[in-house]
C-alpha cells in the first residue's frame, strides 16, 4: 500500500476523476456524452440552483486539488500536467458563473436549450429498455426548460440580458423545432419500437409543450425585457469567455494584428489558386461562386453522406501507419446529416468513452440537395479524419492513462479547433488536395478562420480597421460590418454567412480559437523538429500530442515543444 493510500489522499488525476463522477450527478447531459446508461433517463437542473450546485463542486474540487498537490507523487509530469488544466479549467468556469454568464445563456448553438435537444441524438437507442430511458428523459424535458427559464428570469432580474438578436434566432428556431404538423420530438420518437408507441408518443408530446411553453414565455416576456441590450460584449466579458475557450490569457490586440497578418497571406495564396480556377477572375470568391455550378459536385443528400464516409475512410487507410499509428477502434467514424433547425455549421460528436457510440460528423443540409466538393473536402478534414475524429477519440482511447477529465469535460475549445485547422493544412502540407479547386476551397476555410478573428474581436471591442485593409480602413467594427466582411471574404451563402455573425455575437471569444490554436499547434511542432533536428519523427510527434489530453493554449504550447 501506498503512502497515499495510507493516508486516505488522493493525487490530482484521482482528484480530477472524482470531479467527473460528481458532475455525471449533476449533469446528466455530460453522463449521456461521455456513455453512461444511468444518465439516459434525466436532464440537469438548469436553474440558478443547479448551476449554483456546478459552482459548489468546482470551489471543493479547487480546495482538494490544494490538498492533493502537497502529496507525495504529485510532482511527476503526468500529475503536474492534469492538475494544471483542472485549476485552469475550473478557475475559468468560475470566473464565467461568478459574472452571471448562465443567466443570459441565449445564442444560436451551444447553449442550455440546444444541449437539452442534442443529447437525444446520442441517447443509446437500440433496445426497448433504451427506448424505455428516452421516454423518461422528454418527460424530463419540461422540468429542465423551467429551469432553464428560471435563469433567464434572474438575468433580468440581475439586468444581465441576452442579446436581442440571439432571442430572435431561438425563437425562430424554436418555431422550427415544433413545427407546423409534427415536432422535432415527434419525429425523434418514431424511431421508437411499437411496444413503446404509446408511451412514446405522450412523453414526445410532453417535451413539445414545454418547448411551446418556453417560445411563448420568450416572445411575451423576455424578448421585450432585452430589447434595446448590445449585442456586443465589450473588452471585460470579451476577455472573460475568450479566457474560458482559450484556455490562456490572451493579448487581444496582438490576436487581432494577427489576425490581420494572416487574412493578407491568405488572399494572396488565394488570388494564385483562383487564377488556375478561373483565368482573370476578379477575386477568389468569383471563382468560388463559378466553382458552385461548374467545378466537382455530390448530388443528394444520402449520396454526400456516403460520398463523406468514404472521405473519411479512405483518409484513415492512408495516414494510418504514416503519420499516424491508430488503435482498431479509434478508425471508425461515422458520417451523418444533422438533424432539422440546426445551426448551418458541420460539427462532430465524439465517441463514448467505450466506444459503444463512435465518433460522428453531422451535416447540416439547410434544404440543399447539391454540395460543391471544394467545400466538403476540407471540412472533412477538420471535423473527421485527421481532425477532431483523430483527436478526441484518441483521447477517449488514453482516458485509462490519463484521466477522463483531461480527455473529456476537461477540453479547451482552441485545442481541439486548433488542432482541426491544423489537420486541414496537414493534408495541404502532404498533397491531399489534389486539383486547384479543392486547395483554393481549403484556402478559403483558412480565411474565413482568419476574418473570424478580426470581426469577433474587433466588433466586440469596437477596434478600429487598419489603415492597409480593403474594407473600410479608419472605421470601427459593428456587427453590421462585421456581416459584410465575411459576406465578401467568404465562399458560404448567405444563410450561412448570418448564422456565423450571431453566432459570434452570443459566444464571444470562441470563434477565435481556431486559427490562434492552429498556431500554437505549429509553433509547437517547429519547435519539436528545431529540437530534434534530423531525428525529427513527424509520426511519432503526432502520437504524442495526440495522447497528452487537453491543455490551454500556454500549457499547450510548452508541451508540444518538449515532444
Amino acid at each position: 500500500m501506498s503512502q497515499n493510500q495510507a493516508s486516505g489522499g488522493q493525487l490530482p488525476r484521482q482528484i480530477s476523476d472524482a470531479y467527473v463522477d460528481a458532475l455525471i450527478e449533476l449533469d446528466p447531459i455530460t453522463g449521456t456524452f461521455l456513455g453512461i446508461p444511468e444518465s439516459s433517463g434525466r436532464l440537469p437542473d438548469l436553474s440558478p440552483t443547479g448551476q449554483e450546485a456546478l459552482a459548489q463542486l468546482a470551489r471543493t474540487t479547487l480546495d482538494r486539488l490544494t490538498e492533493a498537490e502537497a502529496l507525495p507523487g504529485a510532482d511527476n509530469a503526468a500529475e503536474q500536467r492534469c492538475a494544471r488544466l483542472l485549476r485552469e479549467r475550473l478557475t475559468a468556469e468560475l470566473a464565467v458563473h461568478e459574472a452571471g454568464e448562465g443567466l443570459r445563456a441565449v445564442s444560436n448553438l451551444g447553449s442550455p436549450l440546444h444541449h437539452v435537444r442534442e443529447v437525444f441524438t446520442v441517447t443509446p437507442a437500440e433496445t426497448d429498455e433504451d427506448w424505455a430511458a428516452i421516454a423518461q428523459r422528454l418527460r424530463a424535458v419540461p422540468g429542465a426548460l423551467e429551469g432553464y427559464r428560471a435563469s433567464l428570469d434572474a438575468g433580468l432580474r440581475r439586468e444581465l440580458p441576452a442579446g436581442p438578436l440571439q432571442v430572435t434566432t431561438v425563437l425562430g428556431q424554436l418555431d422550427e423545432w415544433i413545427g407546423t404538423d409534427r415536432s422535432w420530438f415527434a419525429e425523434f420518437a418514431d424511431g421508437g419500437p411499437q411496444t413503446l408507441r404509446e408511451e412514446l408518443d405522450a412523453a414526445a408530446e410532453v417535451a413539445t409543450g414545454a418547448l411551446v411553453e418556453l417560445r411563448d414565455w420568450l416572445r411575451t416576456h423576455y424578448a421585450p425585457a432585452v430589447e434595446g441590450a448590445p449585442d456586443v460584449l465589450g473588452r471585460e466579458r470579451y476577455a472573460r469567455l475568450a479566457r474560458y475557450y482559450n484556455g490562456a490569457d490572451l493579448d487581444l490586440d496582438e490576436a487581432y494584428r494577427y489576425g490581420w497578418s494572416e487574412f493578407h497571406r491568405l488572399l494572396a495564396e488565394m488570388e494564385t489558386e483562383a487564377e488556375k480556377v478561373l483565368p482573370g477572375a476578379r477575386t477568389p470568391w468569383e471563382a468560388l461562386a463559378w466553382l458552385d455550378d461548374n467545378g466537382e459536385m455530390v448530388e443528394g443528400v444520402e449520396e454526400t453522406r456516403q460520398w463523406l464516409q468514404d472521405l473519411m475512410d479512405q483518409a484513415i487507410a492512408e495516414l494510418d501507419g504514416t503519420h499516424f499509428e491508430l488503435a482498431e477502434r479509434v478508425r471508425r467514424v461515422e458520417s451523418r446529416i444533422a438533424p432539422a433547425g440546426s445551426a448551418a455549421a458541420p460539427y462532430y460528436t465524439q465517441p463514448s468513452l467505450d466506444f459503444s457510440r463512435p465518433g460522428r460528423t453531422w451535416l447540416p443540409t439547410m434544404g440543399e440537395t447539391r454540395f460543391p466538393l471544394y467545400d466538403l473536402v476540407s471540412t472533412w478534414y477538420h471535423e473527421g479524419v485527421p481532425g477532431h475524429h483523430l483527436q478526441l477519440a484518441q483521447w477517449a482511447h488514453v482516458a485509462d492513462e490519463l484521466s477522463r477529465y483531461q480527455t473529456t469535460v476537461g477540453m479547451v475549445s482552441a485545442n481541439a479547433e486548433g488542432w482541426a485547422l491544423y489537420a486541414e493544412r496537414l493534408m495541404d502540407e502532404l498533397g491531399f488536395l489534389a486539383n486547384a479547386e479543392r486547395r483554393l476551397g481549403y484556402l478559403d476555410a483558412q480565411m474565413m478562420r482568419a476574418v473570424r478573428v478580426i470581426i469577433d474581436i474587433g466588433m466586440h471591442l469596437q477596434l478600429e480597421i487598419p489603415a492597409d485593409s480593403p474594407f473600410h480602413p479608419g472605421e470601427r467594427w459593428t456587427p453590421e460590418l462585421a456581416h459584410a466582411f465575411l459576406a465578401s471574404h467568404c465562399s458560404r451563402p448567405a444563410d450561412f454567412v448570418e448564422s456565423e455573425i450571431i453566432r459570434y455575437q452570443g459566444i464571444g471569444g470562441q470563434a477565435i480559437g481556431y486559427k490562434l490554436g492552429e498556431r500554437v499547434w505549429l509553433q509547437g511542432r517547429e519547435a519539436a523538429r528545431a529540437r530534434h533536428g534530423a531525428d525529427f519523427d513527424l509520426k511519432a510527434w503526432h502520437m504524442a500530442a495526440l495522447s497528452q489530453g487537453s491543455l490551454g493554449l500556454d500549457d499547450l504550447l510548452v508541451e508540444l515543444s518538449a515532444l
